[in-house]
């Protein structure tokens, strides 16, 4: 089936590999970024590709700007069957040296990026009685890791999020809500976290010094393990979550995000058996 899907954060990484192969499977594809004049990575990969997408302006920090692309695919489409929230960025600094205005951001696009997204298309959904919500997480939403709590927080709050709506929304108006899971993605912790690192004043000179040095030299040394997947992987798994007929609410990408997780999800892999529970007992189905 044929899908209208609306993708946030389309400007690197993971939200390009996400809109060619929707496309490529011959969905209708919506890719969004806050910044149109970063779309040539975006434009190179579709002409590579031999793809067509469609592009908008979309800030997951601007309710204003939500709304206008929802209304826009609303006005075009008659509906948007998928939301898959990729918007996101990392955030790699102990709680002591994090400011209130760093913290703030973290939370605002990690997790009321996705709050603000869902919230739009909500409606029409819910309308259509149909309608798959798909975040991407973090191995990071399910297992706190050093110097990612603030990152780890907001992460941790999209699995409560999206567990708490499949609990009653998937049920009462058949929407579905999967959180899909990556551990790390090639390159991009290097490009993100680190340049983070440097733009919110660099490592500073204190007792955590030595830790975070630790922890960076780790992060870097298994780049070319079996910890970091490509974009392209990621979102191949992504793709198999949109054509699932009953998807998971919630899912890894790949074996080495199972291991690590596995102490908390052993029992409920894919979080099916956890949201049967709260529907049968939250609310007597």
């Amino acid at each position: 089936m044929t899908k209208v899907i609306l993708i946030t954060g389309c400007s690197t990484g993971l939200g390009i590999s996400l809109a060619v192969q929707s496309a490529q499977a011959g969905h209708t594809v919506y890719a969004t970024m806050r910044n149109l004049a970063k779309r040539d990575a975006l434009d190179t990969a579709a002409t590579k590709a031999g793809v067509s997408l469609n592009l908008l302006s979309l800030d997951v920090q601007d309710s204003a700007t939500i709304t206008a692309a929802v209304d826009e695919i609303i006005a075009k489409e008659g509906r948007i069957d998928t939301l898959i929230n990729n918007a996101g960025a990392g955030y790699v600094r102990s709680t002591e040296q994090a400011t209130e205005d760093d913290i703030a951001w973290v939370m605002d696009v990690n997790f009321m990026g996705v709050v603000r997204c869902t919230k739009a298309v909500m409606p029409h959904m819910r309308k259509a009685r149909a309608g798959h919500v798909i975040t991407i997480g973090s191995v990071g939403g399910l297992v706190g890791q050093p110097f990612n709590e603030i990152y780890c927080g907001a992460k941790f709050g999209v699995e409560g999020y999206m567990e708490a709506m499949a609990a009653y929304i998937t049920p009462s108006f058949g929407i579905n809500f999967t959180t899909v899971e990556p551990g790390g993605i090639v390159s991009e912790f290097a490009n993100s976290a680190l340049k983070q690192i440097e733009a919110s004043g660099g490592m500073l000179d204190d007792e955590y010094t030595p830790i975070l040095q630790q922890y960076i030299a780790g992060a870097t040394s298994r780049q070319g393990g079996d910890v970091y997947q490509t974009a392209d992987d990621v979102a191949a798994v992504v793709m198999g979550v949109v054509a699932a007929e009953h998807p998971p609410v919630r899912t890894r990408t790949s074996d080495w995000g199972e291991e690590l997780c596995q102490l908390k999800t052993g029992l409920d892999p894919d979080g099916t058996k956890l949201q049967a529970k709260i529907v049968s007992q939250f609310l007597g189905e």
